[in-house]
């Protein structure tokens, strides 16, 4: 009896979700920047709990800007998971649309953000709690622009191909990243400015 030959070629040669190398990827990175992400928090908490009185010789930083931050950065959401539905039905013209909406939003959180870092009422050098809050604040900001430039050459490929499937799964997992952005700002905010009020 002889074997069949299988023939594979009808498969798929792109994956989203956990059978995507990529969605690893962007996972293990994931995972490691949440370690640094923790670790600076613990640093704070730590410091928090060695002085009397906090935010040391400085008002607690104005609400305004990370506040109405927050607010933006938990829209964004909305167009991140659109372009993601979009994105894994392989549309191309609602992936090109969601992309450049997320662009909007994240143009307008880094200009919101500049307006933010003026308002801590505190210099990074000032003294350790000010180099933890700029620190929180700055790491965020990297992994923002980060996302923002990715997301930035991915709308520039989606507009002028070549589009494959691979573009789509690319889309999608960016999307997964922002997801991240937007859900390790929500403890850094609580740190930076309900913690010194409450607490």
């Amino acid at each position: 009896m002889s074997r069949a030959a299988i023939d594979v070629s009808a498969l798929p040669e792109y994956a989203f979700g956990h059978r995507s190398l990529l969605w690893w990827a962007t996972l293990s990175m994931i995972a490691i920047e949440s370690t640094m992400f923790a670790l600076l928090a613990v640093s704070y908490i730590y410091l928090k709990g060695r002085v009397v009185h906090w935010p040391p010789a400085t008002p607690p930083p104005a609400l305004i800007w990370g506040t109405i931050n927050t607010v933006v950065l938990l829209v964004s959401a909305i167009p991140n998971e659109l372009t993601k539905r979009a994105a894994e039905k392989l549309d191309v013209r609602g992936v090109q649309f969601w992309l450049v909406i997320c662009m909007i939003f994240g143009a307008a959180f880094n200009v919101m953000r500049v307006l933010e870092f003026g308002a801590l009422n505190v210099s990074w050098d000032t003294n350790a709690y000010g180099s933890l809050i700029w620190a929180l604040l700055g790491f965020h900001t990297a992994h923002i622009l980060t996302d923002v430039l990715d997301t930035g050459v991915l709308t520039v490929l989606m507009f002028t191909g070549p589009i494959d499937e691979h573009r789509f799964v690319d889309a999608s997992e960016n999307a997964m990243y922002w997801y991240f952005v937007v859900i390790v700002w929500l403890p850094i905010y609580g740190l930076i400015y309900i913690a010194p009020r409450i607490i």
